[in-house]
C-alpha cells in the first residue's frame, strides 16, 4: 500500500485548483497519506482561513473511515447509525461534502479534502482532484 507521493499530491491539488478556478471559488485543498497525515496543502488566494483546518480534517476523516465525507454525513444524521460521530477523534471528524478517499489497486492509500465553498462546490473540486490521482479511483 503506497501512499500518494508529494509529486502525486501536487498533481491532485493542481487538478482541484483548476476546477476551483473554473467554478470561480477559491479553495483550501489537502491531501493526506494512508495514515491520515498531511502530505500537502494549498490555500488558494482568497480562500477562507477558517477552511484550512476543515480541508485537512475532511481528508483525515475520509481516510480514517475510508468513506466520502458526504456519505458519512448522510449516515450521521439523528436516528442513523453514525449519529454523533462528528464529536469523536477530538472533534476532527467532518461530516459534510468535500472529502474523498484515494485508492490504488483497490486499497485506500490516502484522501483529498476540500473546503471553501458550498458542499456541492467542495465535492466537485475534490472529485476533480481525486480523478487526477494516478492510482485511480477504482
Amino acid at each position: 500500500m503506497t501512499s500518494p507521493s508529494l509529486a502525486e499530491a501536487r498533481t491532485i491539488i493542481s487538478a482541484a485548483e483548476k476546477r476551483a478556478g473554473e467554478i470561480g471559488q477559491p479553495m483550501n485543498i489537502a491531501v493526506v497519506d494512508a495514515g491520515g497525515n498531511l502530505v500537502s496543502h494549498v490555500r488558494m488566494d482568497g480562500a477562507w482561513i477558517g477552511s484550512i483546518d476543515i480541508s485537512i480534517n475532511k481528508a483525515f476523516t475520509s481516510r480514517a473511515f475510508d468513506i466520502q465525507t458526504k456519505d458519512l454525513g448522510d449516515n450521521s444524521q439523528p436516528g442513523n447509525q453514525f449519529y454523533g460521530i462528528h464529536a469523536s477523534n477530538h472533534g476532527r471528524i467532518m461530516i459534510f461534502a468535500g472529502g474523498i478517499p484515494l485508492t490504488r489497486d483497490g486499497q485506500v492509500v490516502g484522501a483529498i479534502g476540500v473546503s471553501g465553498g458550498s458542499g456541492e462546490q467542495d465535492q466537485t473540486v475534490a472529485e476533480a482532484g481525486a480523478s487526477a490521482f494516478a492510482g485511480g479511483s477504482d
